[in-house]
């Protein structure tokens, strides 16, 4: 008789990664983190030493 069981199952296709995988990569979130500080000391030096 013919064997009809497969051996391997297919393998799942990859899933679409959205913007919420990028934000969890530590290189843009670092990077991000950096631009964020740098416009607060600008915000706080305008508003408080000028």
């Amino acid at each position: 008789m013919l064997d009809t069981t497969q051996s391997e199952a297919a393998p799942p296709e990859d899933e679409p990664r959205g913007c919420l995988f990028a934000l969890s990569q530590p290189p843009l979130m670092i990077f991000l983190a950096v631009i964020g500080c740098l416009l607060l000391m600008a915000a706080l030096h305008d508003l408080l030493l000028l």
